[in-house]
């Protein structure tokens, strides 16, 4: 079994793994190296916003008013 028979054998597989290979490379380096991204200490996040709405008044409060 050489080289050429190897290769005529395996064409798709060894294609498609080393694609698959390079990509995922690739996009873990431009996560890590985007030149936009930010430290997490500047990130802007929202306030924390909460409502709280008025109590129906109960029946017992109705009575005494």
């Amino acid at each position: 079994m050489g080289l050429a028979n190897f290769w005529r054998n395996n064409k798709v597989l060894i294609v498609m793994g080393t694609s698959l290979g390079l990509i995922h490379w690739g996009w873990y380096n431009l996560k890590d190296s985007h030149p936009l991204k930010r430290p997490r200490d500047e990130v802007l996040e929202p306030g924390i916003v909460t409502y709280l709405s008025p109590s129906p008044p109960s029946a017992a409060g109705a009575k005494n008013q």
